[in-house]
């Protein structure tokens, strides 16, 4: 899996982009996580964790008798010193569950959608889960809103979107499934789960939608170009438009979808 994610953890920028996708959906994330039942002495396993933001949300809700474990095929992310109630492992999810199941939560957020072996990762999650645990997966769907910009008023946003329609093709090539968000309700029922219900956020015009293109665009710069599917000159004036605050960029839809294993 790691070889043919995108988007690696070990990229210069990513920090960037890790911060932006904080900044725009833990408010998403942290409600869902909180109105599922997220209690003191819960054990938590955090999937792709690719920062510490839900690891540290999911921590002070666990407390001292809970436990977090956090992992993700490349941990360059991680504290030097992790919280006593955190262990951060370096796991792959489509190799089996980690040790330490059963869970009272699995969470993953914008990981399955670059899995090419989606279908046992999601098997895996769902078999790490105790009776009466929950689960709750949020990906995007870039194919449900595939735009930059919703208006496209002039040559700025055009190009925008174009820049757009490239990401989405470097994303295919690697097998990411670019309708896999909407699909979550279905398969977390097939799965066998309980309770299920979904949910979408839809960032349109945050700052952090700026920053997050400007650390994805960079991230991705070479690869555009090297498939000529943006321009060098274009590239600069894309990113130059999206400083200068000009564009009311959006992300696409974080559809996220929970359920609980039966009680046994």
């Amino acid at each position: 899996m790691s070889g043919d994610y995108l988007l690696t953890n070990a990229a210069p920028g990513a920090s960037d982009r890790l911060a932006a996708i904080a900044t725009l959906f833990d408010p998403a994330t942290f409600g869902h996580v909180d109105r599922l039942g997220l209690a003191a002495g819960w054990r938590c396993w955090e999937v792709g964790a690719g920062g510490t933001s839900v690891v540290d949300h999911l921590a002070g809700r666990v407390g001292p008798d809970g436990r977090v474990l956090a992992t993700d095929v490349d941990v360059s992310w991680a504290p030097s010193t992790p919280a006593g109630n955190v262990e951060i492992l370096e796991h792959d999810v489509t190799s089996g569950p980690p040790p330490g199941a059963p869970f009272d939560l699995v969470h993953a957020r914008l990981v399955l959608v670059h899995v090419v072996e989606r279908d046992r990762a999601l098997a895996t999650m769902v078999g790490a889960l105790r009776p009466g645990g929950v689960l709750l997966v949020e990906d995007a769907d870039p194919a449900l809103q595939p735009l930059a910009c919703l208006e496209e008023t002039g040559p700025a946003e055009a190009l925008a979107n174009r820049v757009r329609r490239g990401f989405r093709v470097l994303l295919a090539e690697r097998g990411a499934d670019l309708a896999y968000g909407r699909t979550l309700p279905r398969r977390l029922r097939a799965a066998g789960l309980a309770d299920v219900g979904a949910e979408a956020a839809f960032p349109v015009g945050h700052p952090a939608c700026d920053a997050l293109e400007l650390a994805t665009v960079s991230m991705l710069a070479d690869q555009l170009m090297a498939r000529g599917l943006v321009g060098e000159d274009e590239l600069e004036r894309h990113l130059a438009t999206v400083r200068s605050g000009a564009l009311d960029l959006v992300q696409p839809p974080m559809i996220s979808a929970w359920g609980r294993r039966p009680p046994a």
